[in-house]
């Protein structure tokens, strides 16, 4: 397809292919650019939808083999690891089959290539030059890679290069406790590998309600992860990791496999950026509310412009640009972005956590409930459990929700919702909850705020 688009898209992730999607629906003329073999980015590639396969794996396998409570005998359970990566990759080709329907569908021309902006408005791939009124980097991040001596070595893999395992490590050095690290570890040890978790924070979890990130904490432990908080790593060898401890003490962690996840850095460079002048804030592309850059023209969505690096922010960011050049008036928000961890426990959380509403200066109330208390957890779960909201203390509107245990993720949208809305407590609390579900619980932990 030739002469001029409505707008070029680079990058087919959850921010690049729904904005061309969007796009192509609201009858764009939509060039889609990607580098890699497959569409979908680092989300249905090496993120997202990989991770939460094996995850779903080790959860069956660990809940076979540890069933007597719940009058299960196992014997003679195995976990298939060539069988989890069959699956891991058939769920990865359905998903890329859609996603190629969806362009088709919507007449999204899609163009294999690394992409560079040469002006604004133009974007050459190779020896060809493409142009349009409107271009939307879409271009992603990769794992960060952090100065310790020994990353390169050959038993040491990122967040990305541990999904093409051919067999599973005897023993597991993960470097760093953040989601993306505690998600591996969760999936690991529940598949029978020996786990250490390396963390220079006191509490995993990264930016977690910390009452949340405890309840995870030990919930792992008891499921054979160990937790070394405050160690800082100084590097790393083909027997494992050499840290030091709070104390100042050396510290060896053997290991016959390391996993560096220490975070995400945006894919900004190469990109022709600097030359057309478009504004970086270390290393992340500046944009406003609506995703526009100060280029008239060049927008951008994702974790190339966004300190919250979650596939569903990117997308949401997809949308608002792709709305706001079909001519309909949208803007990013930030109160409700709602985040999760697929460990298990699951752990979701949306809106301020109790500490940063006392560092922004507003005052609340919280509210906690045990998931102990709540009859669908009792009954499926040994564990603990914890629903928290968040209520601001005059007005009663919910500012936060944070819950460990039971379906989180899937509960989370419904307090993104009331948070969004502003709905206050009182709101929430005359709207019927089914029973018996764990979702029950953040009604309970209300109702008590509801006659004060």
């Amino acid at each position: 397809m030739s002469g001029i688009y409505d707008l070029i898209v680079i990058g087919a992730g959850p921010a690049g292919y729904v904005a061309a999607e969007r796009a192509g629906e609201a009858k764009l003329k939509t060039l889609l650019i990607e580098r890699e073999e497959h569409l979908g980015g680092v989300c249905l590639n090496w993120g997202c939808i990989p991770t939460k396969t094996w995850l779903a794996c080790s959860k069956l396998y660990y809940q076979a083999t540890h069933g007597a409570a719940f009058g299960v005998k196992a014997e003679n359970v195995a976990l298939d690891f060539a069988k989890v990566q069959e699956r891991k990759a058939k769920v990865q080709g359905q998903l890329r089959q859609g996603i190629k329907g969806l362009m088709r569908k919507f007449g999204v021309t899609v163009v294999s290539g690394s992409a560079k902006l040469i002006a604004a408005g133009k974007v050459q791939v190779g020896e060809t030059v493409y142009e349009a009124k409107n271009v939307l980097i879409a271009s992603g991040s990769r794992p960060a890679k952090p100065p310790i001596p020994g990353l390169d070595g050959p038993n040491v893999v990122d967040s990305s290069g541990i999904l093409s395992l051919s067999a599973l490590p005897k023993k597991l050095a993960v470097i760093g406790g953040g989601v993306i690290g505690v998600e591996f570890a969760c999936f690991f040890a529940q598949a029978g590998v020996t786990v250490e978790v390396i963390e220079l924070m006191p509490e995993i979890g990264g930016a977690i309600d910390p009452d949340c990130a405890r309840i995870l904490r030990e919930e792992l432990s008891a499921k054979g992860v160990t937790f070394r908080l405050g160690y800082k790593v100084q590097s790393v060898d083909a027997a494992g990791v050499h840290a030091v401890d709070g104390g100042g003490n050396a510290v060896h962690i053997p290991a016959d496999l390391v996993l560096c996840s220490v975070g995400r850095t945006p894919n900004t460079e190469n990109l022709g950026l600097e030359a057309v002048g478009v504004d970086l804030d270390r290393r992340l592309i500046r944009v406003d509310e609506q995703g526009r850059t100060n280029i008239p023209g060049v927008w951008a969505a994702g974790d190339c412009c966004s300190r919250i690096m979650l596939a569903h922010v990117a997308s949401r960011q997809a949308e608002v640009v792709v709305n706001n050049l079909a001519g309909r008036k949208d803007r990013m928000r930030w109160k409700a972005v709602p985040g999760v961890v697929y460990s298990s426990p699951e752990i979701a959380g949306v809106g301020l956590t109790e500490a940063a509403a006392k560092a922004e200066g507003v005052p609340v109330t919280v509210a906690k409930w045990p998931l102990q208390a709540n009859g669908r957890f009792i009954a499926e779960n040994d564990g603990k459990g914890l629903v928290k909201v968040i209520v601001h203390a005059t007005d009663r509107r919910v500012l936060g929700v944070h819950i460990a245990g039971g379906a989180a993720g899937e509960m989370i949208a419904g307090a993104a919702i009331a948070i969004e809305s502003e709905l206050r407590i009182d709101e929430l609390a005359e709207v019927i909850w089914p029973h018996p579900t764990v979702s029950e619980a953040q009604k309970d932990a209300i109702y008590p705020l509801l006659h004060h």
